[in-house]
């Protein structure tokens, strides 16, 4: 730290008790108070460099015995004035970043002016001040520091807004193209080459590439309302948005201890602020500074994590600030809500009422956001065509959003308290477009259901009704045909939509047979040429051989169930009243793998009195001789194939 020493004797005072006394051999005149401070010291040193003292003094000696001067204001108290004595004396003392300010300050409260002695104390720590604490990173610093204790008479003097200048401007520009600051900040000696010295010997050597984050933990140190000033500098003179958050997730996490609760090992820069250097603050500041933190970051995404952001959020709810700062947060959360993880949205139900484990009201704010902004970026859905659905620019996002909420509900499911409608406005507000499969929402639906047994059959439909039973995988479906506690409509659904994806499987098994056939003839002709393409050939016929064994037996087992199923429906006529689906369910246990469409369910539970149940039954019968007859023909057509 620089400093600059003033005045030529030697230290003459002496300190007893609350008492300095000057130790000249002169008896002292005059008896200067400065709080519970008494300072026994001589007129003439005082009065001839002061202005104030004067004055003072001329009134004092009016009466009569030893003089009595209060100083009850005096900037920087009894160690200021101490300084200013001893200045007055000529006794030596250093001028520091630490104490400049103070003496500045108080020189000026004094009126230590040049018009009563040249070199007076304000104009060396003006000098000083300019000179040598200005031009320095760590000396501006400390001095910008000092002001916190002083600030209204460093205010009058500009000092607090000329250090804050001088930082802005040492933090803005690039640490590689000047040495000092990134010098005095713990980087090696430079010369104006900039190559290394060592004992003053320029190495030739290059100082590392410094970061842009140097000055991060420095300015962390100071007051909120300094460091709100320091950062409205920069601003101002155009430092990246990314630089100025960067510098915010500093200071939050240096003065805000949940923020560091849930912190990753490798989240963190340990340049940055560790968890020990957490200064503990009342909550009434942190809830202030938190309420400040977000006004002074930018809205925009990807400037800082989202982990960063919930911790934000998770604080503020924990300390009660203002709505309007509540929401804020969640807004910026759901800018950047795809690049959350599950662990980000379990957050706590902090409210008094508790009516859920996780605040789940709060998630669904968040994906309000989301989508709002992804609608405005061209995230609308994108419809039912198919290659128009890949293109959008803005699925990726929300597939993601949309995978992170399944994921969410099945964490959330188990709750007992969960109502059922706050579950369904989670589910329907991620849009259809947005899930490619509908496994995660089964998932979440089918532990939500076991969770919560006494729900009715008519609640159970409503909520299953969310789910489309055609983008579940085959995994899933399997699963749902044989779940007891799907509604019965559902699982008929499932069913339906299971064997119509097994004939699309079989005639797209067919067209490769084909195709392999034709590439089997082209093989077989260069043979002779190529070896090795006949031993892929080989491979191949004998994949595509369990391939169609294993859909032979598929088939048969189609066959099977397709007679049952005639039979079944068959009996239909026999019985009359809506039983009569009861006892096909009872039978079949809902165990099979092949599906009846909804319509066939529609039109058993609908007839009446008046012999529909007969023409409904000759339509079904049409349909499974159909049926029957297409998978006679596949089977014998894997016959001729062989």
């Amino acid at each position: 730290m620089a400093c600059m020493k003033l005045g030529s004797k030697t230290d003459a005072f002496q300190k007893q008790g609350q008492a300095w006394f000057c130790t000249t051999g002169l008896p002292s005149d005059i008896v200067v108070e400065v709080g519970e401070m008494s300072f026994h010291l001589h007129k003439f040193p005082l009065l001839s460099k002061s202005g104030i003292m004067e004055r003072l003094i001329a009134e004092a000696s009016e009466g009569e015995g030893l003089s009595i001067i209060k100083l009850p204001d005096v900037p920087g108290g009894t160690k200021s004035f101490e300084l200013v004595a001893k200045f007055c004396y000529g006794v030596k003392l250093e001028l520091t970043a630490a104490n400049v300010v103070y003496l500045r300050c108080a020189a000026e409260h004094l009126e230590m002016t040049e018009e009563y002695e040249e070199g007076n104390l304000i104009s060396q720590t003006e000098v000083f001040l300019n000179q040598v604490v200005l031009r320095n990173w760590k000396d501006s610093l400390k001095a910008l520091q000092t002001c916190d204790d002083i600030l209204s008479h460093a205010e009058e003097l500009q000092v607090p807004e000329r250090c804050i200048d001088s930082l802005a401007a040492k933090a803005c520009t690039d640490p590689n193209l000047f040495g000092w600051p990134v010098m005095e900040h713990g980087g090696p000696m430079q010369s104006p080459g900039r190559s290394v010295l060592w004992n003053g010997i320029s190495t030739g050597a290059r100082p590392r590439n410094s970061n842009s984050d140097w000055w991060y933990e420095d300015a962390s140190s100071l007051s909120l309302s300094l460091y709100k000033r320091l950062i409205s500098a920069m601003e101002s003179r155009g430092v990246k948005h990314e630089i100025i958050a960067g510098s915010l997730n500093s200071y939050a996490r240096k003065y805000l201890p949940g923020l560091n609760r849930r912190q990753g090992v490798t989240e963190f820069s340990n340049r940055l602020t560790p968890v020990g250097s957490v200064v503990s603050l009342p909550e009434e500041d942190q809830k202030l500074l938190l309420e400040e933190i977000d006004q002074l970051l930018p809205m925009q995404k990807g400037l800082v994590s989202t982990k960063f952001l919930f911790g934000l959020l998770r604080t503020a709810k924990i300390l009660r600030v203002s709505p309007s700062c509540t929401s804020n947060l969640e807004k910026r959360i759901g800018i950047q809500l795809d690049q959350a993880t599950l662990e980000d949205l379990l957050m706590p139900n902090f409210s008094y009422s508790m009516e859920t484990l996780y605040d789940v009201d709060c998630v669904c704010r968040i994906l309000e956001h989301f989508l709002a902004v992804d609608q405005v970026l061209g995230g609308a859905s994108p419809g039912s065509d198919d290659g128009h659905l890949m293109g959008s620019p803005s699925l990726t996002p929300i597939t993601m959003v949309a995978k992170l909420i399944d994921g969410y509900l099945a964490e959330v499911a188990p709750d007992v308290n969960l109502k059922l409608p706050k579950l369904q406005s989670l589910i329907a507000a991620v849009p259809e477009y947005a899930r490619p499969l509908d496994d995660g929402l089964y998932r979440a639906m089918d532990i939500y259901l076991k969770s919560h047994p006494w729900l009715a059959e008519s609640d159970r439909e409503q909520l299953c009704r969310l789910m489309d039973c055609q983008k579940l995988s085959l995994e899933a479906s399997t699963h749902a045909a044989q779940n007891e506690r799907l509604p019965l409509r559902i699982i008929v659904q499932v069913l339906f939509f299971e064997q119509l994806q097994l004939r699309t499987s079989i005639a797209g098994c067919f067209l490769v047979s084909e195709n392999l056939d034709g590439s089997r003839q082209l093989r077989s002709g260069m043979m002779d040429q190529n070896d090795g393409g006949w031993s892929n050939a080989v491979r191949e016929n004998q994949v595509l051989k369990v391939g169609m064994d294993s859909m032979r037996i598929r088939v048969s087992e189609l066959e099977k169930e397709c007679s049952n199923m005639r039979q079944e429906i068959e009996k239909l006529g026999r019985v009359k009243g809506s039983s009569a689906w009861g006892n096909v369910s009872k039978k079949f246990g809902f165990r099979l793998k092949s599906q009846m469409c909804s319509a066939e369910e529609e039109s058993v539970s609908k007839h009446d009195s008046n012999g529909s149940v007969k023409t409904e039954k000759g339509k079904h019968t049409l349909k499974i001789e159909k049926a029957k007859d297409k998978i006679g023909k596949e089977k014998r057509r894997l016959t001729s194939d062989d």
